[in-house]
């Protein structure tokens, strides 16, 4: 199901829902700029949200931007590990759910 090319798609997903489509890449765009938080950061966070919701569309999109924006493969190594630290760290922490 995941194909790179169904992002060609967003155009016809737009026109079914202009407004509401418009809005959330106004916001997707001032999200991800430059501001307190650098651009570089910005997407490295953006890595590890994907990498812990494994959506490889988002994986992509922002391991590119973020190797636009300075990003190292170093750098990309180590968010993978706090992302899977988190993920790991998650499962832990709610196995106190299931304790008496």
């Amino acid at each position: 199901m995941y194909d790179m090319k169904n992002l060609e798609k967003l155009k016809a997903l737009g026109k079914g829902s202009e407004k509401a489509m418009k809005a959330f890449w106004a916001f997707d765009q001032a999200a991800l700029a430059e501001g307190a938080i650098p651009k570089k950061y910005k997407e490295l966070m953006a890595v590890a949200v994907a990498l812990t919701t494994q959506c490889p569309y988002c994986l992509e999109i922002h391991k590119d931007a973020a190797i636009v924006a300075g990003a190292t493969e170093e750098e990309l190594a180590e968010v993978t590990m706090v992302s899977a630290a988190l993920r790991a760290g998650a499962a832990v922490v709610h196995g106190t759910h299931l304790m008496k």
